[in-house]
């Protein structure tokens, strides 16, 4: 009995001590030593990825955002927020939204629509996505042929916030960019050439513009 009583405290007394040193290893030590190399090595993407206008954080340029004219009645489907057409804007994304707490993202329900290609209500959706880009990108000197607008400008992402969108897309937008803010249009053409980033390592992926970063851009661009 003594022996069995000796032999548990003593099984007790290692798994107390192996639970006390892993969770310092584990908990502490390896979090805090992943953290400081992380800083040290690649501190914005460390913290997220941020990116700062104008002395101040505005976002990620991995989060994507919508740039919407505030509706009268938020309540009112009629009032709804609707598209800046001064700004460049992203692709339809099931994740961006609001709510209480956040008026720009809605996290929880961010991800993919999950309906297949011949789906009636994503046949419906897309096709009132390429009538709203041809209305909304043409202008009285420029119109979109509807045969023109990419993939990207009419279908939500894997996640629902994706921040960037095909050059094809942004050069879609440059004629009502220009015209809306009253830029000449090779300006705005030159500036969504400078903010086109190419394959990764050349070959993965494919060409795409940061709509956050492109934004800002336009945004110093009218205000010199």
């Amino acid at each position: 009995m003594k022996n069995s009583a000796t032999t548990t405290a003593r099984l007790t007394g290692a798994a107390l001590r192996a639970l006390l040193v892993l969770t310092l290893v584990c908990g502490v030590v390896y979090p805090l030593a992943v953290t400081g190399v992380a800083q040290l090595a690649f501190p914005a993407k460390a913290n997220g990825s941020e990116v700062e206008s104008g002395g101040r954080v505005v976002g990620s340029e991995l989060i994507g955002q919508r740039y919407d004219l505030p509706g009268k009645d938020p309540s009112d489907p009629g009032e709804a927020a609707r598209p800046d057409l001064r700004w460049f804007q992203p692709r339809p994304s099931a994740g961006l939204g609001t709510n209480t707490r956040n008026t720009r993202y809605r996290l929880l329900v961010s991800g993919a629509t999950n309906l297949s290609a011949d789906n009636e209500k994503l046949v419906q959706r897309v096709g009132a996505a390429r009538a709203a880009v041809v209305r909304d990108n043409s202008t009285p000197t420029y119109r979109v042929d509807p045969a023109d607008v990419p993939a990207d400008a009419v279908t939500s992402s894997g996640s629902g916030l994706d921040p960037d969108i095909s050059p094809a897309y942004a050069r879609l937008q440059v004629h009502r960019v220009a015209q809306r803010n009253g830029l000449p249009v090779a300006r705005v053409e030159q500036l969504v050439a400078d903010h086109t980033a190419g394959r990764v390592l050349g070959f993965i992926g494919e060409p795409r513009v940061n709509v956050l970063k492109l934004n800002i851009a336009l945004r110093e661009l009218m205000e010199r």
